[in-house]
């Protein structure tokens, strides 16, 4: 479903991601794993066009979208949920997926109760305001939003990071259940190696921005792994 081919991305003359090759099958969960500030952030938002490559293309569906805008990627079928649970925090939570809704311009009132199916806890709470609720819920509101956009391609960064660790099991079931029931297609930027254990089908590890490991979810028990990922 999505190729990332010798893609390169520079901030000014620093380079943040040099030559990287990734694939992603269509029904597939891999993950992009690696320390702090080797460019895992950077490979999603250029995926998405938030950030333009230097060089090397990228592919959805077989199209290449290596210049096409972030909004006609979304359309397409991309959905991103950045770092730090975003959301409107002065509108309730009904109003963040309504607003959602209205931005994609969908008028599936169907979606809603679908990603609340995904996220019941997020029912009790449809009247509370984004910015009163906690880091977990935020994860979860946010996760929900990019959801009612129906999307093909879920590109999640670190979704477990400042959560709770029962909101983390949610979020996993939450997960687990959108790649093996409905066969989303995911692509997950997580540093929380059990949580890529359980859910991952492959891997790549990003070091310096560069891809230097890949392989199934075997594979991330492996000790060379664990050590290019320790801090």
């Amino acid at each position: 479903m999505l190729s990332v081919s010798g893609v390169d991305v520079a901030y000014g003359r620093a380079r943040a991601l040099s030559g990287v090759d990734l694939e992603v099958p269509a029904g597939s969960l891999v993950c992009v794993m690696g320390r702090n500030g080797v460019g895992k952030t950077t490979l999603l938002r250029t995926i998405m066009g938030a950030l333009r490559p230097t060089a090397g293309r990228i592919s959805f569906d077989g199209r290449d979208v290596t210049r096409v805008p972030t909004h006609r990627r979304v359309r397409a079928g991309m959905a991103y949920v950045p770092q730090g649970h975003v959301s409107f925090p002065r509108l309730t939570v009904r109003e963040n997926l309504q607003v959602t809704l209205e931005a994609a311009r969908r008028r599936d009132a169907a979606a809603v109760g679908e990603a609340l199916d995904v996220f019941p806890a997020l029912r009790g709470l449809l009247r509370r305001p984004a910015g009163f609720l906690s880091g977990g819920q935020r994860q979860q509101l946010a996760i929900a939003r990019a959801l009612l956009t129906r999307p093909r391609l879920l590109l999640l960064d670190e979704p477990t990071e400042g959560v709770q660790p029962s909101v983390i099991d949610e979020i996993e079931a939450a997960v687990a259940r959108l790649h093996r029931e409905v066969g989303l297609t995911v692509l997950l930027v997580e540093q929380y190696l059990d949580f890529a254990v359980r859910l991952a089908d492959g891997f790549v590890v990003l070091e310096a921005g560069e891809v230097v490991h890949a392989g199934t979810a075997d594979d991330l028990r492996d000790e060379e792994v664990r050590r290019m990922l320790a801090v």
